[in-house]
């Protein structure tokens, strides 16, 4: 709740929070009944401010011509004023006052600051390492401010090791944060990673991340015990394949010997 004016009271929140590229929502609510004329949004710049727009009952909304695909009103009211932002940028980061004028005791004003982050990620690679061996799993995300990058076991009985983190400056202010661990588990494992960016909402990803493999002989890792099931399942495709080719040459030796005695059934009439 923001106090204005005369101990009026209106509320709004202090600080919104958008992603960039998202929409920004912002709202005031007069909490008293007053006689307003017209509510008023303005943005706070350096030195001034600088109108975005107003309500009032005669003109409805009005936009400036600066803000004209960037802000719109949601819900336009005296009492209850809304306006959202839209495609959030850097640049629309600051401080928004919304103003209720009032007859006669003037402008009752709130203040609403944006604060605009980004936000890349999580995304998540697998790889194989056999000294020690396990699943080496790294996932990263590229923000501004520095993002926060979490690596989870989605098994009680298990847990990553051999940590490590990294950080890299990015020429356009952003920087990408990477966590690699070991996960060394037999079976196959769900793996998760969330990341998050000062109080904003946890963007989170869930990958499986297959068991401890052997390396056959040409190379290829084959989960444990699955050569003999490769083994059993090209002996029983080997004997659909003879029963199969048993089965059509019986076929056609009996097509062929009906019609040799069709042949000589007929030469017999003849």
């Amino acid at each position: 709740l923001c106090s204005a004016g005369l101990a009026v009271l209106i509320q709004t929140q202090q600080t919104v929070l958008a992603a960039v590229g998202e929409d920004a929502p912002l709202s005031c609510r007069l909490l008293v009944t007053k006689d307003v004329q017209q509510v008023t949004w303005q943005k706070v710049l350096e030195k001034t401010e600088r109108n975005i727009g107003s309500y009032s009952q005669y003109f409805g909304e009005t936009v400036n011509p600066g803000f004209k695909d960037k802000v719109q009103f949601t819900q336009a009211g005296l009492q209850k004023n809304s306006i959202v932002i839209r495609n959030v940028t850097e640049q629309d980061a600051g401080c928004y006052l919304c103003l209720f004028n009032t007859y006669p005791d003037g402008a009752l004003i709130a203040a609403t600051c944006l604060e605009v982050y980004e936000l890349h990620g999580p995304f998540i690679d697998v790889s194989r390492s056999n000294s020690p061996p396990g699943s080496v799993v790294t996932c990263s995300a590229t923000g501004r401010p520095v993002p926060m990058v979490t690596l989870t076991v989605l098994h009680q009985n298990l847990s990553f090791s051999h940590y490590n983190t990294s950080r890299v400056s990015n020429t356009n202010g952003t920087i990408t944060f990477t966590t690699t661990a070991l996960l060394s588990a037999l079976n196959t494992t769900q793996v998760g990673c969330s990341v998050s960016v000062q109080t904003a909402a946890l963007r989170e990803l869930l990958v499986i991340v297959p068991g401890l493999t052997e390396t056959s002989g040409d190379g290829l890792d084959v989960e444990p015990g699955s050569s003999s099931i490769i083994v059993g399942l090209s002996v029983v495709a080997t004997l659909l394949f003879v029963v199969c080719v048993s089965a059509l040459i019986s076929l056609l030796l009996r097509k062929w010997a009906e019609k040799r005695e069709k042949e000589n059934a007929l030469d017999y009439l003849a």
